[in-house]
């Protein structure tokens, strides 16, 4: 069996502190948005602004989407206990899942609000708009800046900073249709903006949903060719054949992969899974393996040169060397 790559005391402080670091950012942001949030809704009501208000309920996602992120990310943080082997590294991709779901939500509900006002567009107040519209791109320019700090590559963190982002942009196309309207009186522009956020929206949440359902059905991670890898690994020296390979990620990041590899009779079985617990480490960047590593019998060895499923990916793979099928 394949042993997991030494975790030492270092790895696991830089870990802490990246943790730590991202939780700081997100936590900055969170109160830049509940801020905001709260003052918009105040306005809101004053001006008797529908729009103001609906975006004051935009941003209230936003605070819950970071709520969950932090949440997610303190779960996480949990050492493997029970019968939870790999800790619960998946909260995260549970939040990811979530705020891509959230998204799609809010488009399909501006979409519907957007038809709806352009058929019969409301009295909108736009000095209100561009006002708040205006000081809404600054708050959100700060938290998008703080979330950018984070670690993005973590499908939860991206989560959060997709909901931000799409605010900022929302409140673009606020401050624009806010112009129009003060300045030409023309109501359907507030529309018009909401039905763009909304395709924005569209698109980023359905970009979470696609890469956190990935995760959930164990695929490979996105740009890893496992017939590649396969190869590769049967290419090395003194391997036979190479099967049962599989890969996927714990969460995002953090890829494993298993497989069953045959060496020839009398040959290092230790070296050749150092060897390919290498390859895949150095050219893949996947630390958690577990190798399976025995000698292939001669009958084998004879089989494996006309083997005719030696093609297949998800069948054995053989040393590119041997004669193909």
């Amino acid at each position: 069996m394949g042993e997991h790559p030494p975790r030492g005391h270092g790895h696991g402080h830089g870990h802490e502190v990246g943790a730590d670091t991202d939780r700081r950012h997100l936590t900055g942001a969170l109160a830049l948005i509940v801020g905001f949030m709260a003052v918009e809704v105040v306005v809101g009501f004053i001006a008797q602004s529908l729009a103001l208000i609906s975006d004051a309920g935009h941003m209230l996602t936003d605070a819950i989407a970071i709520v969950f992120a932090l949440v997610a990310m303190r779960i996480a943080q949990r050492p493997p206990q029970g019968g939870f082997t790999y800790g619960l590294k998946r909260a995260e991709i549970i939040s990811a899942q979530i705020n891509g779901i959230t998204l799609l939500l809010l488009s399909a509900y501006f979409v519907y609000e957007g038809i709806g006002r352009l058929v019969a567009p409301p009295t909108v107040e736009g000095v209100f708009v561009v006002v708040t519209g205006v000081t809404g791109i600054a708050v959100n320019l700060a938290a998008t800046w703080l979330l950018s700090r984070a670690n993005r590559t973590s499908l939860n963190v991206e989560g959060a900073f997709q909901h931000i982002l799409n605010d900022l942009y929302a409140f673009v196309a606020t401050t624009i249709a806010g112009l129009v309207i003060w300045l030409t009186g023309w109501n359907r522009a507030d529309a018009l903006a909401a039905l763009v956020v909304a395709a924005l929206m569209l698109k980023a949440g359905w970009g979470l949903v696609r890469d956190s359902g990935r995760v959930f059905m164990e695929a490979a991670p996105a740009g890893m060719n496992p017939a590649e890898i396969g190869r590769k690994a049967a290419a090395l020296e003194h391997v036979v054949e190479v099967h049962d390979l599989h890969i996927w990620e714990v969460t995002s990041g953090y890829a494993a992969l298993s497989a069953h590899i045959l060496v020839a009779p009398g040959s290092d079985c230790h070296a050749v899974r150092v060897a390919a617990e290498r390859l895949v480490r150095d050219e893949y960047g996947i630390g958690h393996t577990t190798l399976q590593v025995d000698h292939a019998t001669p009958e084998l060895l004879t089989i494996g040169r006309t083997d005719a499923h030696c093609a297949d990916p998800h069948g054995p793979a053989h040393r590119s060397d041997r004669p193909a099928c």
